[in-house]
């Protein structure tokens, strides 16, 4: 009975994979003209690439805008209230978080700006995030301005060595001793495990934002990278009720 239903059926098949594959032959063809017909298309119309390139672009910039945003609401706390940093203006209601390092010549372009920005707008937060990322000196510094006795210079510090043109050990010793700070006593309460502990931690944060750069600076949920101090002082504005700051991460 089987092998009966079997001999019945074979013809039925046979035909099914015949048609089928003329089905898929037909595909084909039309699927060749098809990509013609497209081609001569984008040959004629060349623009309409351009028109869809941007359209990806514009969505990759909205899936980033979105990441940053997103991220900087998940890591709020650290970025803004770790009490391993320095701060200045404590007592200021809006947060501008910076991070930075003394060999970056972008961040030593931005530096007097800033400054400025923290004389002029005393309700301002600036919470300096040492982000070493230029080498041994680079390290060395930032664990150096992380210790208790450079804290209490702050500021001034951070301008003496965004100042020097070419940051060495040398230059960090007389940076600190014009500041009031004991070089010596410095690089060795920069030792402590617990400054290593808290670069790690900037590193971290830094990776989990996705910033790969310095200067960066973050305002709400605002990320501006690079030394945009025109950008900056939007998203202060913007912050402080005037004209809305957009991201331009």
């Amino acid at each position: 009975m089987t092998f009966l239903l079997h001999g019945r059926l074979a013809p039925a098949l046979a035909v099914l994979a015949l048609s089928a594959a003329s089905l898929a032959g037909c595909q084909k063809a039309d699927d060749a003209a098809f990509g013609q017909r497209v081609h001569a298309y984008l040959v004629a119309h060349p623009e309409v690439l351009r028109e869809a390139g941007d359209k990806l672009a514009e969505n990759d910039r909205v899936a980033a805008t979105k990441a940053s945003t997103d991220a900087i609401a998940r890591f709020r706390g650290q970025l803004e209230h770790d009490p391993r940093d320095f701060v200045a203006n404590p007592n200021g209601k809006i947060t501008v978080v910076e991070f930075f390092d003394y060999r970056c010549g972008y961040c030593k372009l931005a530096a007097p700006e800033v400054v400025k920005l923290i004389d002029e707008n005393p309700d301002v937060r600036f919470v300096f995030k040492e982000f070493p990322i230029f080498g041994e000196v680079s390290d060395t510094a930032a664990k150096v301005a992380l210790t208790r006795e450079a804290k209490t210079k702050g500021v001034q510090l951070y301008q003496a060595l965004m100042s020097e043109k070419a940051l060495d050990d040398a230059a960090l010793d007389r940076h600190l001793a014009e500041v009031g700070v004991d070089p010596a006593l410095a690089r060795k309460n920069a030792e402590h495990p617990l400054i290593e502990r808290q670069i790690l931690d900037t590193h971290a944060l830094a990776e989990n934002l996705k910033i790969e750069g310095t200067p960066a600076f973050i305002i709400g949920d605002t990320m501006i990278p690079g030394a945009d101090i025109a950008a900056l002082k939007a998203a202060i504005a913007g912050a402080k009720g005037g004209p809305a700051a957009k991201s331009t991460s």
